[in-house]
């Protein structure tokens, strides 16, 4: 009989990286981009104009290689494509455990 581990909810975690949290934040603003950028229909040169960064940098962001990408980066992204971007901070339910960050993208 196999053991079951569940998981954290942040696969970056359960594959023990150090920077987890950070990773999973910028996947998930990455992923709202590229989203927006689908919608779109815009070529990379033409993503490259909206976003005000090289072209290798567009497919960079396309292949999700984030490392070249500041979670503030990734939101002016956001900004450059007409998305408001909250950054809310409140107390946590458990306060005996840390605080987390989390993504939550609403797009129509």
């Amino acid at each position: 009989m196999s053991t079951i581990t569940r998981g954290t909810g942040n696969v970056f975690a359960d594959l023990g990286y150090q920077d987890a949290s950070e990773r999973q934040i910028k996947t998930r603003l990455a992923l709202a981009v590229n989203e927006l950028l689908k919608a779109r229909k815009l070529k990379q040169r033409e993503i490259a104009t909206v976003l005000g960064v090289p072209q290798p940098k567009v497919s960079a962001l396309k292949n999700y290689r984030l490392d070249q990408f500041s979670v503030e980066r990734l939101m002016e992204f956001l900004t450059a494509l007409n998305q408001d971007v909250e950054i809310m901070i409140r107390p946590r339910d458990n306060a005996t455990q840390a605080g987390q960050i989390s993504v939550l993208a609403v797009l129509r």
